[in-house]
């Protein structure tokens, strides 16, 4: 997979194990675990797509939404969230693409008042089913904690 197909693998409805972070940046090991769902669908002619999501999150249920588009001319993809933990609020997209079956996308942002770098990694090829990271960084992306995991199935 290379380009605009790269996302294809996720279009389809799926259930989701996530383990996140309850306390992030302080070396915490507050993992809780809750399920969902999550459906995609391709749009632009395949040169994007959308991802609706359901999230039982123990602390509080909400639908999130992943906006992706594939820009042809540099290879890139970019990829937005918004939830309805912060309607109305899009956040700068996390950019990058696929080597193989492992996708990484990179963003500088700020999370609770610190700058940070944001990097979601996609892997492909697992048996269980696709998977997906998020991890920040507080300097430049020299050490990574990882926050959240998406097991899809």
């Amino acid at each position: 997979m290379t380009g605009e197909r790269d996302f294809d693998f996720l279009h389809r409805d799926w259930r989701v194990r996530h383990r996140k972070l309850q306390t992030r940046l302080a070396r915490a090991a507050d993992w809780v675990a809750f399920d969902g769902t999550s459906s995609t669908r391709p749009i632009l002619g395949g040169l994007g797509n959308v991802e609706d999501n359901w999230l039982d999150d123990p602390a509080g249920a909400y639908r999130a939404t992943a906006v992706r588009a594939f820009e042809a001319g540099t290879g890139l993809w970019r990829i937005w969230w918004l939830d309805l933990r912060h309607p109305g609020v899009l956040g700068p997209p996390v950019v990058g693409r696929f080597d193989g079956a492992r996708g990484a996308f990179l963003a500088d942002d700020i999370w609770d008042r610190t700058p940070i770098k944001v990097r979601f990694v996609w892997l492909t090829d697992g048996q269980a089913g696709p998977r997906w990271e998020q991890a920040f960084s507080q300097d430049g992306g020299a050490t990574w904690e990882v926050n959240w995991i998406m097991q899809f199935s």
